[in-house]
């Protein structure tokens, strides 16, 4: 057996094996044995040293890429990715001598991240998007306000901040070359991409959150185009690591979008959404300014099949916040009897009108990476069914007898067990024992209610499309859009309590138009003009609704049971999708006609005059607070349409 090479960098220790040895992680050509005559001076531009795969296996403009980044971050060797089990479980292992990962010995290849306390969450802070001008990104605010619909940078900009960060970020590394599809290979509505990384942790989670490896290598062979996605971990100014296990620099983290050559740059963090360049970087913020340009739609949106008792099947998709339930519905056991739901996906849809003007969606991403805190048995027994086998958890609390705990799992953990907090120290329960954003990390396919056109090339038909948020006043368990025009208001418009999926402190109602706020890959004005063009493609658009679980009554009680409930509100929506005469008008949209809303064996359980009461005071102040919101934010960029909803909206109020 060969022995473990220890090798100092200055980026920490590494761990490896030479070639030939009977460790996972010992093989020559994988990434986890350093090459080394990839070692010269540190002051030279590296020899280009391939760990793993050949040149051949890009293309031409592929190569290049990789070869420019290269010499700009210096790594010391580079790794061209296959997706493979096998490298895949050298990843691993590497990963667990480093210490990034350890195991879960209760679960199925399951294993546990704990991340640099600094680098939990997305920064939306830092997050840019790169255009010569600045309307092109955000609309311009009212003088005085700080804009909160995206960060703009001009493009020289942007890349002195390049320069300054990432050469030779990548010295006494491996930089991955991580090719992916987002949406099913060779589909007419994915897109591929090729991310440059530094993290192996990155790659393990790439390859199940998108559709990674050979596939997509042979179409770029073929000369499919793809968007450029560099990412690195970071190297401190000091060098200092104060978590070698978890290298990052919170301190110079930035992501950074190019919309016009299709480019996304990050640094500095190896979180999720700031470092799986595949999710809200490519597929929201780069994807919705293709969509523009393609004349399609790229959203934050669940997508769900749901069969009523007679077989009939429609498609339905969801704006919600984050972790404000969007798994939790796409994952539903419906509690009305004869109801059946397959889930496409929990978090992201890419629509486009097929031939026909049907519009059609497909789930962009190849897994779930859902926030744990609040999912047990109760709340989503279809996801605790999901997750415990080839999963990557992020920030959980473990268990003595090697699971995993969070908040939510009281009831499921015997009561004997030690648990060890996210940060590694045993729980005292002073604070929580899970980070409230952490993660799971699990592959799409072990859903057992996976829908079987989850892949279909083509997309499912949408038939109707839902926003909502946490509203604890005021805002009714379900109301109806009149048309598509004031769809796209009520979508404007919509607001939420703020949560733990991004870098907000404490709970706020905040503006979340569509639930795309920290997502916009252009000027939020123009992207409303955007979704009201759609009339023009169609004239079969589906219904769209607003839903809203979290209202509460008078002693702060949810008046709402949610979860499997939500069925009832399903089935009324397919009812009106059917025209059914089972809804009224009020000055906000259309309601369940008193007695039609399904509540057989929770009658008792429901105030369905407090669920639906729509107090005048708070409507004017809502009405109030939109205007307001839409003047600083928006100004000249609103679109007139969506000015005239709110007017309309302010009269039908003051006539209550």
């Amino acid at each position: 057996m060969k022995p473990l090479l220890l090798i100092l960098t200055k980026r920490g220790l590494s761990l490896c094996r030479f070639a030939g040895d009977l460790g996972r992680c010992g093989n020559a050509k994988a990434s986890l044995s350093l090459n080394q005559s990839a070692w010269t001076a540190q002051s030279q531009i590296r020899r280009l040293s391939l760990a793993s795969g050949q040149w051949q296996d890009l293309s031409q403009k592929a190569e290049i890429y990789v070869k420019e980044n290269a010499k700009l971050c210096q790594p010391d060797n580079i790794h061209i990715c296959d997706g493979s089990e096998e490298e895949n479980d050298q990843l691993l292992e590497l990963m667990r001598l480093q210490g990034t990962i350890i195991p879960l010995p209760k679960y199925d290849n399951c294993w546990l991240a704990r991340t640099n306390p600094a680098d939990t969450a997305r920064v939306e802070s830092k997050t840019f998007i790169c255009t010569e001008k600045r309307s092109d990104t955000i609309p311009t605010p009212k003088k005085g306000v700080k804009g909160a619909l995206g960060n703009w940078m001009p493009p020289q900009d942007m890349d002195e901040v390049v320069r300054e960060r990432f050469e030779g970020c990548m010295r006494g590394r491996t930089m991955y070359v991580v090719p992916f599809s987002m949406g099913p290979v060779a589909s007419p509505l994915s897109k591929i991409g090729i991310e440059l990384t530094d993290s192996p942790y990155v790659v393990a989670s790439m390859r199940i959150m998108t559709r990674m490896g050979r596939p997509v290598l042979a179409e770029l062979a073929k000369g499919a185009e793809f968007v450029k996605c560099l990412h690195s971990v970071g190297a401190p100014q000091d060098g200092r690591l104060e978590y070698p296990s978890w290298p990052c620099d919170p301190q110079r983290t930035v992501i950074l979008h190019k919309p016009q050559n299709d480019e996304i740059v990050s640094y500095g963090s190896g979180y999720g959404g700031n470092s799986l360049l595949g999710k809200k970087c490519l597929a929201l913020r780069i994807g919705s300014t293709i969509a523009k340009k393609e004349g399609w739609l790229a959203e934050h949106m669940l997508i769900l099949g749901i069969t009523n008792p007679e077989g009939k099947k429609r498609y339905i998709a969801a704006a919600f916040p984050s972790a404000c339930g969007k798994t939790n519905l796409a994952m539903m056991t419906p509690s009305l009897p004869g109801y059946k739901l397959e889930c496409v996906g929990d978090d992201i849809a890419w629509m486009r009108f097929d031939s026909h003007g049907q519009l059609r969606a497909i789930n962009p991403e190849n897994g779930f990476f859902g926030v744990a805190p609040g999912t047990s048995r109760a709340s989503n027994p279809i996801a605790m069914d999901t997750i415990f086998r080839n999963t990557m958890f992020t920030n959980v609390a473990t268990t003595s007898d090697g699971g995993v705990f969070w908040e939510g799992m009281e009831k499921e953990v015997s009561p004997d067990a030690e648990i060890t907090d996210w940060r590694g120290n045993k729980w005292d329960k002073s604070g929580p024992a899970a980070h409230p954003n952490s993660r799971f990390c699990t592959p799409a396919h072990q859903c057992p209610i996976i829908d079987p056109m989850w892949e279909h090339p083509e997309g499912v038909p949408i038939s109707a499309i839902l926003f909502g948020g946490r509203r604890p006043a005021g805002v009714p368990l379900v109301y109806e859009a009149r048309d598509w025009k004031h769809g796209v208001f009520i979508g404007a418009s919509m607001r939420s309590e703020s949560t733990a999926a991004a870098e907000h402190k404490g709970k706020t109602i905040m503006h979340d138009p569509f639930a795309m706020r920290p997502f916009f890959g252009y000027n939020f004005g123009h992207y409303l003009d955007h979704w009201l063009s759609m009339e023009k493609r169609s004239q079969s658009l589906p219904k769209i609704f607003h839903v809203n679980w979290f209202r509460k009554g008078s002693q702060g009680e949810f008046l709402w049971p949610g979860f499997g409930e939500n069925s009832r509100v399903l089935d009324w929506i397919l009812r009106r999708l059917d025209q059914e005469d089972c809804a009224r008008d009020t000055p906000i949209g259309l309601v369940p006609k008193p007695g039609t809303l399904a509540l057989g064996g929770i009658e008792d359980k429901v105030d369905m005059e407090q669920l639906f009461d729509l107090p005048k005071g708070f409507w004017m102040e809502e009405a109030e607070a939109i205007g307001r919101y839409f003047e600083e934010q928006v100004g000249e960029d609103l679109p007139r349409e969506v000015a005239r909803q709110l007017e309309e909206l302010k009269r039908r109020v003051g006539d209550m």
